[in-house]
């Protein structure tokens, strides 16, 4: 361990980064309401009114996990269609199963659609969702039906993963349905 005299500074862009992870980890276990900037500040080891010197509101430290979490699917996204552009739908889904293994970003993503109750909220997520559409449209070159069961697929493997649906596969039939003439493999799942 680095002595404090040769510990290196982080940066005030890195800082922001750690903030915004604690958050993620926070928000995903209590929501925006439910989450206080206290448990966010312990998280991250620093102290509270840091916190408002970053972001002015809770929400404003919200809606920067909201938006880092959507940053981090475009990005998967890109990477997996640079990866495999023969296959870009198949391997955009290989990749979002991938992303559905964090606990935390998965929760954190149904957090952003459950608080949409706030119009703020509601309209930065759905400015979020529909540039995540976009990008899905022009890596793909799928048309917007093609888009629309893509992401349909993808909203549904939030929810089973959400409820750890995956082991009941193979003995619930009813789980066992959602996975019937699909592309999901509950096999491929997180």
């Amino acid at each position: 361990m680095a002595s404090p005299a040769t510990r290196t500074r982080q940066t005030a862009d890195e800082r922001r980064a750690a903030l915004i992870d604690a958050a993620t980890a926070e928000f995903a276990a209590g929501g925006l309401h439910g989450t206080s900037t206290h448990a966010i500040a312990k998280r991250a080891g620093i102290s509270q009114p840091y916190i408002f010197q970053l972001f002015p509101t809770k929400q404003d430290l919200f809606l920067a996990a909201v938006a880092a979490g959507f940053d981090r699917v475009r990005e998967a996204f890109r990477r997996a269609v640079a990866d495999d552009p023969e296959n870009p739908l198949q391997a955009m889904g290989a990749a979002y199963r991938t992303l559905l293994a964090d606990r935390d970003e998965l929760l954190m993503q149904h957090h952003a659609y459950a608080a949409s109750f706030d119009p703020e909220v509601r309209a930065f997520v759905r400015d979020q969702f529909a540039d995540l559409l976009r990008l899905i449209e022009r890596l793909s070159g799928a048309d917007p039906e093609t888009v629309r069961g893509f992401a349909a697929q993808g909203m549904l493997l939030n929810v089973v993963a959400a409820l750890d649906l995956v082991d009941l596969a193979a003995k619930e039939a009813w789980v066992a349905r959602l996975f019937e003439g699909t592309a999901m493999d509950p096999n491929c799942m997180p």
